[in-house]
């Protein structure tokens, strides 16, 4: 009896040793597909995040290459802005430099006696000697600042017949000075004088011959106009 209960006893045992084992073996077939699935899935993971790394990696060398396109650029504009600036100035200054080379140098005819007149008469100098910066103009008689300064002008004067002879001189529609001398017989007789004047850019300056006074000039410029800028201010 004893020896059969010893028995039993040993069957049950491995029976239930059996079972353990068995369930052991059922949980190591679930857990060991779910272990590798997840390492499947970590391994996609790394795939997409290595694609992902080249796209960045594209991305940021494309921006790179358009960050020096631009710096490119904006130093080609930076030169060309430069190169204009530079262009304009040197123009401004060249345009300024010549405003102030101003010197002009006239005889007023040749044709002998001039006047007298009924009326005060605007005197063109039509023999231009000289004419720097093309400021005195023989169509009109008008000398015209190009720019604001100090400027020497001179008229020298000669009369042949009796009478009055002289000279007005205008600032723009002012008279600043008459110089006139009364001939008691015929031949020649002359005058000089001259002025400084500050003008602005656009004064004009010219002579005028008073009513019943004249004037000679031929071939020897015995009546001449000048003047010159000083400088500038």
């Amino acid at each position: 009896m004893r020896a059969v209960g010893l028995l039993l006893l040993l069957l049950a045992l491995c029976g239930s040793g059996a079972q353990g084992e068995l369930q052991e073996a059922e949980t190591t077939k679930t857990t060991a597909p779910d272990i590798w699935a997840e390492v499947r899935a970590l391994r996609d993971m790394v795939v997409e995040l290595k694609v992902e790394l080249r796209n960045v990696q594209a991305a940021v060398t494309d921006s790179e290459s358009q960050v020096e396109e631009l710096k490119a650029e904006l130093m080609v504009t930076n030169v060309y802005t430069r190169l204009s600036s530079s262009e304009s100035r040197i123009d401004t200054l060249e345009r300024e430099n010549t405003e102030r080379k101003v010197a002009f140098y006239t005889g007023l005819t040749n044709s002998g006696d001039v006047g007298p007149f009924t009326s005060s008469t605007t005197l063109k100098y039509i023999k231009v000697f000289t004419n720097v910066g093309d400021a005195y103009n023989p169509s009109t008689g008008f000398f015209t600042a190009p720019v604001r300064g100090v400027y020497y002008f001179q008229f020298t004067l000669c009369g042949y017949l009796t009478g009055w002879m002289g000279v007005q001189v205008y600032k723009n529609n002012q008279r600043i000075m008459y110089n006139l001398e009364n001939k008691e017989g015929t031949g020649h007789e002359y005058m000089t004088n001259s002025v400084v004047l500050e003008l602005m850019a656009g004064d004009e300056i010219h002579l005028v011959l008073p009513s019943s006074h004249s004037l000679y000039d031929n071939i020897y410029n015995h009546n001449t106009f000048s003047g010159s800028l000083l400088f500038t201010l």
